[in-house]
């Protein structure tokens, strides 16, 4: 692995770098991100800010430049992403645009397609949602029952997804249902991108441990879909999903960005606090810098095959499966440092990071499960990396 940088990729860091010293929002750039009171109002301000991000042509760089990007390879994405872990900066809103639909839409979408969904992804003009889980078919995602029927000129679709994030602002889904009951059930789905907005959509947020809504669980109900917004030939879903699911599990700058700031507030938290002077808090310390770094070198190692020209391959599986559980060790790690303070919520002057800490230890009880479940990831590990024989199933 040589991801030493080239002259053009330091340039490029420094601009990004330059950029985002003279446009960061005030209030960004030290410690956890801010709390909004109202969804709503942070969703406007991160659109605001993807925006600006978007037309100094720093998100989706490794987009084609017809589409706001410019036509870089991974790791000037990645550097991107590092600048922005360093600079302390928001995420971007309609990341899952960026960092799943859109890919996939370029990967398997027609000209046409390409054309009318892709350039409002990166400024965040629409806002994208990914329409996979289900009550009954999650992990097992090939065992989803929202159904698509034939009908004059498109398709009607009914079912119910769960877990949508940010469903109650998106513009537009990428919806899988079984369009052809009758074939395998890992060759009988269809990908669909439905508009959000159209009749027979009902969504409901969901109120998480956290207090917030972010998720929500959607509803079907005869949507009609037209045949120019089918991703992909009928029938293939599945292997279009696969796409969108490499991307998700492969390199996650979105988490390292998250991490690399969590511990560097946890860090200055034990020094304000004195808990670093705990010998036992100063070994959970030096374990959670620890298995930040060896997160960091195994995205570089998924990011050494892509630049390669090769696909992420089942090192992604480690990946994902190490930052999910490394996450929740980190945050157990905070609420050590916290100590009694732990144990309160949001405002209070005895409670530092007034309740961002607790907030962020409940959000990632979830993270073993979003994005591949722990199981999931090890049976990809066991059958792809160490060649363990695998249960006979028919398909």
């Amino acid at each position: 692995m040589n991801l030493s940088p080239t002259p053009d990729q330091e340039t490029f860091r420094a601009e990004c770098r330059r950029w985002l010293e003279q446009n960061l929002p005030g209030g960004y750039g030290r410690g956890l991100p801010l709390l909004f009171d109202d969804l709503a109002e942070e969703v406007a301000f991160l659109r605001g800010w993807q925006a600006a991000l978007a037309e100094a042509r720093f998100v989706g760089v490794a987009w084609p430049a017809a589409y706001g990007g410019r036509g870089a390879g991974p790791l000037h994405h990645y550097i991107v992403q590092e600048e922005l872990a360093r600079a302390g900066a928001p995420e971007l809103v309609g990341r899952i645009g960026v960092n799943l639909i859109g890919p996939t839409i370029l990967a398997h979408g027609t000209t046409e397609q390409q054309q009318r969904w892709l350039p409002s992804i990166l400024p965040a003009h629409q806002l994208f949602c990914q329409l996979f889980s289900e009550p009954d078919a999650g992990s097992d995602l090939a065992s989803l029952s929202t159904s698509a029927t034939p009908t004059n000129g498109g398709w009607l679709l009914n079912g119910q997804k769960v877990w949508t994030s940010y469903a109650q602002f998106a513009d537009w889904g990428l919806c899988l249902a079984r369009s052809h009951p009758a074939a395998p059930k890992h060759q009988g789905i269809t990908a669909f991108v439905i508009d959000m907005h159209t009749d027979g959509v009902e969504i409901r947020p969901l109120r998480q441990i956290t207090g917030e809504a972010d998720f929500n669980e959607v509803f079907l109900n005869d949507v009609f879909v037209a045949d120019d917004q089918v991703l992909g030939p009928p029938g293939e879903g599945w292997r279009v999903s696969q796409s969108t699911l490499g991307v998700e599990r492969g390199t996650n700058p979105r988490q390292l960005v998250i991490h690399i700031q969590l511990l560097d507030e946890l860090l200055r938290a034990a020094a304000e606090t004195g808990q670093n002077a705990d010998l036992r808090i100063r070994q959970s310390l030096a374990r959670a810098y620890t298995e930040v770094r060896l997160f960091q070198l195994q995205n570089w190692r998924v990011l050494s095959r892509l630049t390669g020209g090769h696909g992420g391959g089942p090192e992604a599986a480690t990946a994902k499966l190490f930052w999910s559980e490394m996450s929740q060790r980190l945050h157990e790690t905070a609420l050590e440092v916290l100590g009694p303070a732990a144990l309160l919520w949001r405002d209070d002057p005895h409670n530092p990071g007034g309740g961002r800490w607790q907030r962020s230890w409940l959000y990632y009880r979830a993270a073993s499960i979003f994005a591949g479940t722990s199981e999931i990831q090890r049976n990809i590990i066991g059958e792809r990396t160490l060649g363990l024989p695998r249960e006979s199933r028919k398909e």
